[in-house]
């Protein structure tokens, strides 16, 4: 095992194997430790290379992640590196949603019951609020600006 960019363990098997040239022997192929150093390696064992955005709560959205139940918050905070740090554009089919319609917030991140509302403005990733399911519906209705 190894350790990724980010920390997490990593099994070989997961790199590239070439074969060595004569000896019909096997040998590791991976990125040199400069390039480990530039990128990150994906499950493919492949070189890819992300854009990091900076991702800042606003003062209601630390006052919502504070108000949550340590086990919640826990799992927001691991939604919003995994999904927010490198893609928060992506759309998925429950996940991650563009809300139609509005101007602000633009997207809806989905972590069990509870909502995360965000902006994406360059490399930034702007959380408007983190909410319950159920009061989604009038918090958008509420601070949602139409566009």
């Amino acid at each position: 095992m190894r350790a990724d960019w980010d920390g997490q363990s990593r099994s070989r098997h997961c790199e590239p194997v070439r074969k060595s040239v004569g000896h019909g022997a096997f040998e590791r192929a991976g990125p040199t430790e400069s390039q480990e150093a530039l990128a990150p390696v994906n499950e493919s064992g492949y070189i890819i290379a992300r854009l990091r955005f900076s991702i800042v709560l606003a003062p209601e959205a630390v006052e919502d992640l504070r108000s949550l139940q340590a086990t919640l918050r826990a799992a927001v905070r691991q939604a919003l590196e995994k999904h927010l740090r490198h893609a928060p554009e992506k759309l998925s089919k429950s996940r991650i949603k563009r809300l139609r319609g509005l101007s602000r917030p633009q997207y809806r991140l989905r972590v069990g019951e509870i909502r995360v509302f965000y902006d994406v403005t360059g490399d930034t990733v702007e959380v408007l609020a983190i909410i319950a399911k159920s009061e989604a519906e009038t918090w958008l209705a509420r601070f949602g600006n139409p566009e």
